[in-house]
């Protein structure tokens, strides 16, 4: 199915006996990972797990050598699934890209035609892409949320690690779909900027005091919480009757204590979020909600860089030093 295609440039990662290395690199696309989908890519993105993986300060990859990110979207140049033909644009998160298979960090990609999603009238493919995991992550909760019976009369939505880019497109979506939001974030010289993206409150987090009791008042209808550890842990006993918390992070441990009371009282759901693993009939669910009525308003905004495959290592260091800000894109082609 490769039609005839010269070398190309991508970021690929090794871990060999000359030691765990990541840079752009020349191949060929015999040496992609298999699949039925060719295509040119157009944009990736930045976000934590991918500078785990380019500096090997995480154990992202499962195989080497891998092209790093996991975010793609692009154009078909060629298919052996009829279900595409070349000239589509489509995206691609998660679904193994830098893990078991190449990722979107190359001038082409090949994809499995089962994660493979068609780009859904309402966005653009440098739009799909500012989502990319985050957004999709942020959206995925809403939905499981939703399928839970939230509702925006149960109370405000707190979205812990605010200033992510998580947290913004949370902070967009759930705004969009009719909630109001709390941003609780340890930079407080940004809450203006999260006002903008449509939070109703902000809340320091070095200034939020837990009581530390099995039960409290409650402050909030559900949560999105990207945080883990003793936020988490403090936010339970707060969450309104039947409300929901969706955990998708653990910037703040992987451990936290907690009692059953938020749950045996309250009804209190807690939901996991595993975006990467997310069945197809669901991913496309949540990509017709992010192309339509929870499409965010403010994604330009939140779109703080736009990088090129060269300044890829400089990026990883300062978000996993925590400097960065926003969403990075990664532009690769001249498609829109």
């Amino acid at each position: 199915m490769t039609p005839s295609v010269s070398a190309f440039r991508a970021f690929r990662i090794h871990n060999d006996d000359s030691g765990y290395r990541a840079g752009v690199e020349s191949m060929t696309a015999d040496a992609l990972s298999p699949g039925e989908v060719l295509i040119k890519t157009a944009y990736s993105s930045v976000n934590y797990k991918d500078a785990l993986a380019g500096t090997g300060k995480g154990k992202i990859l499962r195989q080497f050598p891998l092209n790093g990110g996991i975010d793609v979207a692009g154009h078909v140049v060629a298919s052996t699934d009829p279900a595409f033909k070349e000239g589509d644009a489509v995206l691609c998160t998660g679904s193994g890209l830098s893990e078991t298979r190449d990722g979107g960090y190359g001038e082409y990609a090949r994809l499995e035609a089962r994660w493979t999603i068609p780009l859904p009238s309402g966005l653009s493919l440098r739009e799909s892409m500012i989502l990319g995991t985050a957004g999709f992550t942020a959206a995925l909760a809403l939905l499981r949320m939703q399928d839970s019976r939230q509702t925006p009369a149960l109370g405000p939505i707190a979205v812990t690690g605010a200033s992510g880019g998580v947290g913004q497109l949370a902070i967009d979506i759930f705004s969009r779909a009719g909630y109001e939001v709390h941003a609780i974030s340890g930079k407080a010289d940004h809450f203006d900027f999260l006002r903008s993206l449509g939070a109703t409150a902000c809340i320091d987090r070095h200034q939020l005091a837990f009581s530390g009791k099995p039960m409290d008042s409650v402050r909030f209808g559900g949560a999105l919480d990207n945080v883990g550890g003793a936020m988490l842990a403090g936010l339970l006993p707060l969450i309104a009757p039947y409300g929901n918390v969706a955990i998708c992070g653990n910037a703040g441990g992987i451990a936290f204590d907690s009692t059953v009371m938020p749950f045996i009282i309250r009804g209190a759901s807690l939901l996991g979020i595993a975006s990467a693993g997310t069945a197809r009939h669901i991913r496309d669910e949540v990509w017709r909600h992010l192309a339509s009525d929870w499409k965010p308003q403010h994604l330009e905004r939140i779109a703080t860089r736009e990088i090129t495959f060269d300044e890829l290592p400089e990026v990883f260091v300062h978000m996993l030093a925590g400097d960065s800000f926003g969403r990075t894109l990664l532009r690769i082609g001249n498609t829109v």
